[in-house]
């Protein structure tokens, strides 16, 4: 193959480093999986990784690893420090190289994000998103934390690592450090900016002083802060001018820090959102850059690498949904890639959750040596009964596996509630999960049943193996007095079209599909989740980085409609929503205006709105549509049918635990069925 005919000639050129040479620009970024922090799960991390470098990772940055207690994330998490470390990290280094592989250690401190008593950082300030308020180091702390820093970059390569990734942004210790609204110190680690900005930059030097010349070295830089009193442009550049000449062999990108109100990885952030900045800063330096954040696909890869804007692109969840990812792309297979829609749910939320990290559209992922789908040796004839998430996930990876399999629907396209779920703003990224599982039935040979009703009855007379149900779930219709009023829409006719809303709505009930609805209602066309310069106006993004932290005043967009979304617990509205998400969901909506109310009781609905009490006075919403989002049963007919016949069935999904329409559940539950039935 000539580079004229190569598939993204870019993406997939080699990136020679001078002492080694990378096989393609693919960077697979660091996630947490919660596999690092004890000895005894390397085994399976190692699997983990050896998967993704033979899927074609031109180079992988492990999940953070501490280099002393102190820095710790959380109690007991990895950490390099000491001899008995190296020889876990062994089987990664190893099974990656086997592979073909590259692969760097990232080291992390956590500062004062740490979730544990003994955490430390530049100063005596708390962070508002952990319980812990950290010790400030003293100046003879900070030198021997910068020693400890060298010592873990020593002890990785002892451990076969091909170099390490020093994490300097996302608001973890080195981070704090650079910015006054972390740092106030007075010694020669603060105040002025060649002090805040001496900890990283000695770091790097006694990292390269101690490895010498061909040992690689990432720096992570923090390009866009996204907090109060955060690093000017001008501050940017300089460090990262300092981080060259000190021997980096590579500078990755960092957006935000964790505490910031602007979301910078979830499926509302337009793909590619924040590139502009490594372009922006490619003009400053001599050495490679890597871009970042909401990467998904290998054609958006190869344009921001085309464009020259940066010389590596990194790619951290992409490759949690698809470890194939670079070798579907070589393959002139880019359809066939099973995308990252950046939900959180089964990464970041499982990793903050102290859960082993997985993913929503792969559960496999993280389970490589437990979850698997060998060829079978005597096929079956088994019937999937809904083509949702946990049908389409349950029969493609059965007839992967050599099965024969028929899949019925009532609708007349694949996807189930996916299909309502594209349509809310921020979430369109679901269209890429339906596009694959589109590709899978194609490829897997399944016999497809559209706009067909599967009885009890028909099922039993084509005498098939096994029969799967995975009908999913209706809305439930509340006990509320007039609820067959005009007004009142369920969240399907307003997510399916059949209804539009007017001017005025109530919707009833504040869990996820409450705040769906909420969303829809409440955003025009085109969404700011696909249209960059509508979401930097919407969350207060300056599109020049002149601004300090990258800041300035919001201005999102008014809302067609008023809205106020109702629950009857009186526990926070969304408390159920995504750990890493939800905060973001709460944000759009007070953006928008929405206005959100707990402890309601529901009196009845009539020709003057919504009459409801709160907190025992009675109040009259005059609104225009009244939205059903009161949760949902599940969907057991047919089960039951088959059952009162005597025939055995599986039931997954929402038909068998209808709770907020927990796709992550769904799938999983799909996929492990699909590896049992032998």
């Amino acid at each position: 193959m000539t580079a004229a005919t190569a598939p993204y000639p870019h993406l997939l050129a080699p990136l020679d480093l001078g002492f080694t040479t990378l096989r393609n620009r693919v960077l697979m970024g660091s996630m947490h999986t919660g596999m690092e922090d004890f000895f005894w799960h390397y085994d399976k991390l190692a699997a983990y990784f050896a998967e993704r470098a033979a899927g074609g990772a031109g180079l992988i940055v492990t999940g953070g690893i501490a280099p002393n207690i102190a820095g710790w994330v959380s109690p007991l998490a990895g950490r390099m420090s000491h001899r008995g470390h190296v020889i876990p990290h062994r089987k990664i280094t190893r099974a990656v190289h086997g592979e073909g592989g590259h692969i760097c250690m990232q080291i992390l401190h956590s500062g004062r994000y740490g979730y544990h008593p003994f955490i430390v950082g530049a100063s005596r300030r708390k962070s508002p998103i952990t319980p812990f308020k950290p010790r400030a180091l003293s100046e003879r702390g900070v030198r021997r934390t910068i020693r400890d820093y060298v010592r873990a970059a020593e002890l990785a390569r002892d451990a076969g690592y091909d170099g390490v990734e020093v994490m300097g942004s996302e608001g973890y210790l080195i981070n704090q450090f650079l910015v006054e609204h972390t740092n106030d110190r007075r010694d020669s680690y603060g105040g002025s900016l060649a002090n805040r900005q001496r900890m990283p930059i000695e770091i790097v030097q006694g990292i390269r002083a101690a490895l010498g010349p061909d040992f690689i070295l990432i720096y992570r830089l923090s390009m866009l802060d996204l907090v109060e009193n955060g690093q000017r442009w001008d501050e940017i550049v300089s460090l990262a001018r300092a981080i060259e000449a000190a021997g980096a062999t590579l500078i990755n990108t960092g957006i935000g820090w964790h505490e910031s109100r602007v979301p910078t990885i979830v499926t509302r952030v337009p793909r590619a959102a924040f590139a502009w900045v490594t372009a922006k800063l490619k003009r400053e330096v001599g050495l490679p850059l890597v871009t970042t954040n909401r990467v998904n696909t290998p054609e958006v890869a190869e344009s921001l690498l085309a464009d020259g804007g940066a010389d590596m692109v990194s790619m951290a969840r992409p490759f949690l949904a698809d470890p194939e990812f670079v070798n579907k792309a070589r393959a002139h297979l880019a359809a066939d890639i099973n995308s990252c829609i950046a939900c959180n749910q089964a990464c970041l939320d499982h990793a903050f959750q102290g859960k082993r990290a997985s993913c929503l559209v792969n559960p496999r992922a993280g389970r490589e040596t437990e979850l698997n789908f060998p060829p079978v040796q005597q096929p079956r004839r088994i019937a999937v009964i809904g083509a949702g998430p946990a049908g389409l996930e349950a029969a493609t990876r059965l007839a992967a596996r050599g099965h024969r399999v028929s899949l019925y629907d009532e609708a007349d396209e694949i996807g189930g509630q996916f299909n309502m779920a594209k349509q809310i703003p921020g979430k369109e990224e679901f269209f890429e999960t339906l596009r694959y599982f589109r590709r899978r039935v194609e490829q897997t040979g399944i016999a497809l049943h559209l706009n067909t009703r599967a009885t009890a009855e028909a099922l039993a007379n084509k005498g098939f193996d096994e029969i799967v149900i995975a009908t999913g779930v209706r809305p439930r219709r509340p006990a509320i007095d007039g609820i067959d009023h005009p007004s009142v829409a369920s969240y399907i006719d307003i997510l399916r079209g059949h209804r539009v809303a007017g001017p005025r709505v109530a919707v009833i009930g504040a869990g996820g599909i409450g705040f769906d609805v909420s969303e829809f209602l409440t955003h025009g066309r085109p969404a700011p989740s696909q249209d960059r310069e509508l979401f930097f106006a919407e969350w207060g993004v300056d599109p020049t980085a002149a601004a300090a932290g990258g800041l300035i005043e919001a201005h999102p967009s008014p809302s067609p409609r008023q809205v106020t979304l109702l629950q009857r617990s009186r526990d926070k509205p969304g408390r159920g929503l995504g750990k890493t998400s939800g905060w973001a969901h709460r944000a759009s909506l007070k953006h928008k205006g929405v206005q959100m109310l707990g402890g309601v009781a529901y009196e009845r609905i009539d020709e003057a709105g919504l009459h409801l009490r709160v907190d025992d006075k009675a109040r009259v919403l005059a609104v225009d549509t009244v939205v059903i989002c009161a949760g949902q049963e599940t969907r057991r007919d047919l089960a039951d049918d088959l059952e009162a016949r005597g025939l055995a069935c599986h039931i997954i999904g929402g038909a068998k635990l209808a709770a907020e329409l927990d796709a992550k559940r769904a799938i999983r539950e799909a996929a492990e069925l699909a590896a049992s039935l032998d």
